[in-house]
């Protein structure tokens, strides 16, 4: 039998019992389908970095690349651990190291979810360059504390990097509807933008069959606001993705929609599918956090794996679910109970 070794990181808050409905639901479709998920879990997470101070072991990329795929909950309890912190020692280490420079998000309205647009339908997919841009991590300040204390974060956008996921994207839009969609700022960032427009020009000429726009930022969030459905494939750097995105988890019903892969497309190393959700320590106690964003990446996931038939299924119950109405408002529904129509679904 085919086996995929998948590591769990289950993470903080809601991450928890996110990850074990979400893995249910994806044994239950690997069952149905004749292929095997072992799932390894590890603890890495806020509480993980209070008791050894690092949010993931010294071996930890070492470990995690012994496997198929990563299946992430949501990281984060700020209260306790900054931000900064939690980030830049478990989630970007893995998109760097393991080379997942594109991160996709799927928008669309699941039936029965009310979106807060007046648009009735709307399919797009978000593709976020991942690894360098805005998010380098190149900056540092000086004189801190201090009436002359600076600040400098310094954005940087290489031509292999910015190639890369506009032909990733180019590529994706030639398998769905044929329209790129290229996010800039070319007239304020008369650099980096600039330069990124250059490369989306000379690229188009590869894709004679696909349609690319480029649209400011600025007003990139007005379309996707005021006229969703004129939008099919959607490409950004780092920042503009990442704001473009959670706007996307928005206009479709929430956070408890919103799906993401971190995709290494040359597969030289493992892919990481998460919710776009954070780790919700407000409701983290409640029982009542919907995992059909975690299910969705799963289902991404089995795709990505080349288990394309399981990752139908998997999308076909949350369709049901949804449709039956269990799962389209925050709070209305327990945890357990979405997990159980999942479940029945598949």
């Amino acid at each position: 039998m085919k086996t995929y070794k998948i590591a769990l990181i289950p993470g903080d808050g809601i991450g928890r019992d996110m990850i074990a409905a979400a893995w249910s639901v994806l044994q239950k479709a690997a069952d149905k389908r004749g292929f095997r998920l072992d799932g390894t879990e590890f603890p890495w997470s806020c509480a993980f970095y209070k008791e050894t101070g690092a949010m993931m072991p010294a071996d930890g990329i070492a470990t995690l690349r012994g496997f198929d795929a990563i299946l992430l909950g949501a990281v984060g309890w700020p209260a306790e651990v900054p931000d900064a912190v939690s980030l830049h020692g478990l989630l970007l280490p893995i998109r760097k190291d393991f080379v997942q420079y594109a991160n996709i998000r799927p928008h669309r309205l699941l039936p029965g979810v009310q979106g807060p647009l007046r648009a009735a339908a709307f399919d797009i997919l978000c593709i976020r360059e991942n690894t360098e841009g805005e998010y380098s991590g190149a900056g540092g300040r000086i004189h801190q504390g201090t009436s002359d204390e600076v600040a400098v974060e310094t954005s940087i956008f290489t031509r292999k990097g910015v190639e890369r996921i506009l032909r990733f994207a180019f590529e994706q839009a030639r398998a769905r509807r044929g329209k790129l969609a290229s996010v800039t700022k070319s007239n304020a960032q008369k650099y980096s933008m600039v330069f990124w427009d250059e490369i989306t020009r000379q690229l188009a000429q590869d894709y004679p069959d696909v349609e690319v726009t480029s649209y400011h930022i600025d007003a990139m969030a007005a379309r996707m606001v005021m006229a969703p459905e004129t939008l099919d494939v959607v490409v950004a750097s780092n920042l503009f993705g990442d704001i473009l995105t959670d706007l996307g988890a928005a206009i479709q019903g929430g956070l408890g929609f919103a799906a993401s892969a971190n995709i290494n497309p040359e597969r030289s190393a493992p892919s990481m599918f998460e919710p776009v959700h954070g780790s919700a320590p407000d409701i983290a106690h409640l029982g009542i956090a919907n995992p059909i964003a975690t299910v969705w990446s799963g289902a991404m996931m089995l795709e990505h794996l080349g288990e394309q038939a399981a990752a139908n299924a998997v999308m076909a119950a949350i369709e049901a679910t949804t449709a039956s109405g269990i799962g389209t408002l925050p709070g209305k529904d327990r945890t357990d109970a979405i997990t159980a129509a999942l479940l029945a679904a598949i």
